[in-house]
Formats: C-alpha cells, sequence, structure tokens
C-alpha cells in the first residue's frame, strides 16, 4: 500500500466532510457578530476543522486501517 497516496486522499476525504461544518459555522459565525456576541468559541471550532489535515496523528499512521479510523470527530 502506498501510504502517502492513502494520506493524500484521506486527507481530501476530510477537507470534504469538513466543508459543510465551515459553511454552517460561517453562518453562527455572522449571525453572532450582528447579534454583538462573542464569536471567540465559533474561531476555535473554526480552527480545529481546518487543522485537521494537518493533525500529527495522520503521519503517525502506518496502514490504511489506522488510517481511516482518524475522522474529523477523533482528531478535533
Amino acid at each position: 500500500v502506498d501510504m502517502a497516496a492513502a494520506l493524500a486522499i484521506h486527507k481530501e476525504n476530510l477537507r470534504r466532510e469538513r466543508a459543510p461544518m465551515l459553511a454552517e459555522l460561517d453562518v453562527e459565525f455572522m449571525r453572532t457578530l450582528e447579534a454583538g456576541g462573542d464569536v471567540a468559541p465559533i474561531t476555535a471550532k473554526k480552527k480545529a476543522l481546518r487543522d485537521v489535515t494537518d493533525h500529527a496523528k495522520l503521519a503517525k499512521a502506518t496502514t490504511p486501517e489506522a488510517l481511516a479510523e482518524l475522522t474529523i470527530d477523533k482528531l478535533i
């Protein structure tokens, strides 16, 4: 198994999975901002989602099965 290719595919899958989550947080951010609320928690959630593809655990996965277990829920 080409783990470099598997990692690239897994990262792309994570990006596709997180896209609607980021879109929802963008709406929540704007509503909170317009209401004068605290956007810091939303910003932190967005950063955690963006950092998923740079997570150190991804690089440490040595098998496709181990890589598949690293879902967004487990990485944030």
